[in-house]
């Protein structure tokens, strides 16, 4: 008799977005007649950079020709994309990455998901809560965990986040092979200095522990004091992975291109103690299971490192980021304290109620779609998150219609 795997049975009954979406389709069949603004899923809405469109067409033009066609490309990814995201990402910010440690994906979604196959399955993990629910769930399906009670799953250890610590979890009181760490924080959109950075690089080496750094928001960070790569840091190119992507960046979220940095200077070890290269590792997961972006995809995504397109990336993340501040100033003149916002395209709400009576009261009352905090985990509760990737027009009047909701 064939088996499932039963790790799937503890997850919890449903993903955080498609519970929502199945809400507001329910919200939508009631009351159609009354446009839904949807500020929850952090999906883009602004066309792609026209130097990416550009080259987009010039890469579709060559693959018409029998000259100019490529086949299946390189898992890893193209060189002329891997050299220009480490010479722009990383060593114009003094952090030393070569081309052959960058893996171009489709989607660091996938890549925060994929990596933990190939680790031990008796690794202990140490994820923060609130979090981005793929950490938690991929490792509950892989057998990490035990049963879930009150929200939390036996056998991992929480980095809880809240008001009191700046949503910026303390080091774990016990020992951990496994550390996921996001900054700018999806969802609370909190950000990390450096010398904190650092502490969290000290305890990996000490504890021969390795941080899956998600930087998918870095882009969105204006203090120019705050670091953009965990490989700013002294020590991290021996302890972390970083994960970055295109989505947010530059609207690539239907095009699909991210990718993940895997320094060949990281190591892993058996049960004897013998090192691996993770690189080595990851690199074998990669080729095996992957098989490349596409050639004009990898194209487009090339061209926002050219001088065009960093002047456009960066006009669309100002635009973003407008909607941010309008969000921000809008809750906090209502009462509500707000973190996020200033570095990142999230605006985490305090509202002091149970988040998803409030998740329904904006959708009911407001027809504004937000994010439950509780989604993210028990310490989001009590929370909502906004996000800022909607036009200028539908933010203003989503502001308007949440005041008169939360004023009514």
């Amino acid at each position: 008799m064939i088996r499932i795997n039963e790790n799937y049975l503890k997850l919890q009954a449903s993903y955080l977005f498609a519970d929502i979406a199945r809400r507001v389709a329910a919200h939508q069949k009631a009351q159609p007649d009354r446009p839904v603004i949807r500020l929850g899923i952090g999906d883009v809405t602004r066309a792609l950079p026209e130097a990416c469109i550009t080259a987009f067409h010039q890469a579709i033009d060559e693959m018409a020709t029998d000259a100019g066609f490529r086949g299946y490309g390189p898992e890893q990814g193209y060189g002329f994309l891997r050299e220009a995201i480490a010479q722009n990402d990383f060593r114009s910010r003094g952090a030393h990455i070569h081309a052959d440690e960058i893996f171009v994906s489709d989607g660091a979604k996938c890549d925060t998901g994929n990596i933990q196959e190939i680790f031990d399955s008796a690794s202990r993990i140490a994820i923060p809560d609130p979090v981005y629910p793929v950490y938690l769930d991929t490792n509950v399906m892989a057998g990490r965990t035990g049963k879930c009670r009150n929200g939390r799953y036996d056998g991992i250890t929480y980095l809880d986040g809240n008001a009191q610590n700046g949503f910026i979890p303390e080091l774990p009181e016990v020992p951990v092979d496994l550390i996921y760490l996001c900054f700018p924080n999806n969802p609370t959109g909190a950000t990390i200095t450096a010398q904190q950075l650092k502490v969290w690089v000290d305890y990996a080496a000490a504890n021969r522990s390795i941080i899956l750094y998600d930087a998918a928001y870095e882009a969105f960070i204006r203090d120019d004091g705050l670091p953009h790569s965990i490989y700013e840091i002294e020590g991290a190119r021996q302890v972390a992975i970083e994960f970055r992507s295109f989505s947010k960046t530059a609207g690539f979220t239907g095009t699909r291109c991210a990718y993940t940095v895997v320094p060949k200077s990281l190591m892993a070890f058996t049960a004897s103690g013998e090192p691996h290269s993770v690189h080595s590792l990851w690199s074998r997961r990669h080729s095996t299971k992957f098989n490349g972006v596409s050639y004009p995809v990898q194209r487009a995504a090339q061209a926002v490192y050219s001088d065009a397109g960093k002047r456009q990336v960066a006009d669309l993340i100002d635009y973003y980021m407008t909607n941010a501040d309008r969000i921000r100033r809008a809750l906090q003149a209502l009462g509500y304290p707000c973190i996020g916002g200033e570095n990142s395209p999230y605006i985490w709400v305090s509202t002091g109620k149970d988040s998803w009576a409030f998740f329904d009261m904006l959708l009911q009352k407001a027809g504004v779609v937000c994010t439950p905090g509780a989604g993210f985990g028990t310490c989001g509760e009590g929370y909502i998150r906004i996000s800022a990737f909607n036009s200028h027009e539908n933010v203003a009047t989503a502001m308007d219609r949440i005041r008169q909701a939360l004023e009514s």
